[in-house]
C-alpha cells in the first residue's frame, strides 16, 4: 500500500511542526523559569493540538507510522508529557527528556527512524501504508 497523497503536504507538515516547536518551546521555557501552571495552559493546549494534528497527518498518510520507531518515539513523548502531572517536581527533567527523544528520533538515519517494531525491518516509501 502506498502513502496516501495530501495536497501541499510539505508546507502543511512544516507549518504544523513550526507551530508545535513554538508551542512546546513556550511550555518548556515556562517550566524552566517557574511560571505558574495556569500561565502555561495556552502553551500546553497549543502543544497538544499541534502535536495531534501532526500525528493525524502522519497516520493518515502512512498508517505504518504507528509501529515505526518515529511513531513509537512520539507515544513515549506523550507518556512522558502526561507523567508531568504526577511527577511535577521533576517536570523540567522530564520535558528535557522529551526534547532529547524528539531531537534524536527526528534526525536518526532512516534505517532506524522507519524501522517497524511490528515487521522487524525498515519500511519506507512505496512500502509504507
Amino acid at each position: 500500500m502506498r502513502r496516501r497523497p495530501v495536497p501541499y503536504v510539505r508546507a502543511l507538515r512544516t507549518s504544523l511542526r513550526t507551530a508545535h516547536l513554538m508551542a512546546f518551546g513556550a511550555l518548556y521555557g515556562g517550566h524552566v523559569y517557574g511560571l505558574a501552571a495556569e500561565q502555561l495552559l495556552s502553551a500546553l493546549f497549543a502543544t497538544v493540538a499541534s502535536g495531534a494534528a501532526l500525528m493525524g497527518l502522519e497516520i493518515y498518510r502512512t498508517p505504518v507510522w504507528l509501529v515505526q520507531v518515529r511513531g513509537v518515539a512520539t507515544f513515549v513523548k506523550i507518556a512522558l508529557m502526561a507523567s508531568v502531572a504526577i511527577f511535577w517536581d521533576v517536570r523540567v527533567a522530564i520535558l528535557s527528556g522529551v526534547i532529547v527523544i524528539g531531537g534524536v528520533s527526528s534526525h536518526m538515519p532512516g534505517q532506524y527512524r522507519y524501522y517497524s517494531v511490528l515487521h522487524r525491518r525498515a519500511i519506507e516509501g512505496s512500502e509504507a501504508g
